[in-house]
């Protein structure tokens, strides 16, 4: 039996040619899908401030866990800067380069403080704060030390904490701890109270002490009523009516009248004593007046005894010289 030979093979379908204006439009459509991508793009880029003119601020931390690129630096809640890049310096310490807009850097003054804070919950921020904001402005290129607030870190410590309060209730509450010794004591004292003696002999130790307090008391209580009966006869005798106070009060009166009576003497005397002195200027004057008249009187004998003496001279029977005053 002769094989048979095989069907033919059918023919390839002639290819169509694309029209020319479909590739024009696939072109254009492709050409306007790139210009789209390349414009969000750029418009992305100048909402996050790429084209934006800005100067550089170096943050040195000794750890930048948490720190990624792109990330807000805030002042007041509100971003003024974005995180650059982060390397590590020659002294081991972190260097954070952030770029601050410039229309943004009006905040930061030279005396700002940096933050660099990482919560319990939620990512690391970098906050600023500027106190006072009459200082000069920050210059471009500064380079500042970012405080680190590490809540995390503090969660051992707290741990540590908590472990020892715990150790410490516990010492506290065992059996022989000195507060039970002492609440022991309290009850007793307590049960002393509700005694028959009750407060007085629990403070004193037993009911026998406290009715010798008691006995001691009565003995005071009578002692000062004695006091007090003889303060009121010492009152009577002193501010009574007839009591020493009243007398003293006489005796001062009296003594008064007596010191007004030597006063208005003394008045007198002082009176006498001016007329005296009075009289003795008058006396002062008489006296230089007696003076000079005795002074004229002896010119006069003088010039009486020359002219006897003349008269003897000239007068040649007289013979008895000597002058008789009357």
């Amino acid at each position: 039996m002769q094989d048979e030979p095989p069907p033919p093979l059918p023919a390839a379908p002639a290819t169509t040619a694309v029209p020319d204006h479909l590739q024009f439009k696939a072109a254009l459509l492709l050409i306007g899908l790139l210009a789209l991508v390349v414009g969000a793009v750029l418009y992305l880029s100048y909402a996050r401030g790429a084209f934006e003119a800005t100067q550089q601020l170096v943050l040195l931390t000794d750890d930048s866990e948490g720190v990624v690129v792109g990330m807000d630096v805030t002042f007041a809640g509100f971003p003024i800067g974005r995180v650059r890049s982060t390397e590590l310096g020659a002294d081991g310490n972190v260097r954070i380069l952030v770029d601050v807009p410039l229309k943004d850097a009006r905040w930061l003054r030279t005396s700002s403080v940096f933050t660099l804070v990482r919560g319990l919950v939620g990512g690391t921020n970098i906050r600023a704060y500027s106190g006072i904001l009459a200082d000069p402005p920050l210059p471009d290129g500064a380079v500042r030390t970012a405080l680190r607030g590490d809540a995390s870190a503090e969660v051992p410590k707290l741990l540590a904490d908590a472990r020892q309060l715990v150790q410490n209730l516990g010492a506290l509450s065992a059996p022989e701890a000195p507060i039970n010794t002492s609440l022991a004591n309290l009850q007793a004292f307590t049960d002393k109270l509700k005694g028959p003696g009750g407060a007085m002999g629990a403070l004193f130790g037993g009911d026998t002490e406290a009715q010798k307090l008691s006995v001691a008391l009565d003995r005071v209580n009578a002692l000062l009523a004695r006091v007090d009966g003889l303060a009121v006869k010492a009152d009577a005798q002193v501010f009574g009516d007839q009591g020493v106070l009243r007398e003293a009060r006489t005796t001062v009166v009296q003594l008064s009248a007596m010191l007004n009576e030597a006063r208005a003497s003394l008045v007198k005397v002082d009176a006498v004593l001016e007329e005296a002195r009075a009289v003795g200027a008058n006396a002062r004057v008489a006296t230089a007046d007696l003076g000079s008249l005795r002074a004229e009187v002896e010119t006069s004998l003088r010039n009486v005894d020359q002219l006897i003496n003349e008269v003897n001279r000239k007068w040649p029977f007289a013979r008895d010289t000597t002058l008789k005053l009357p």
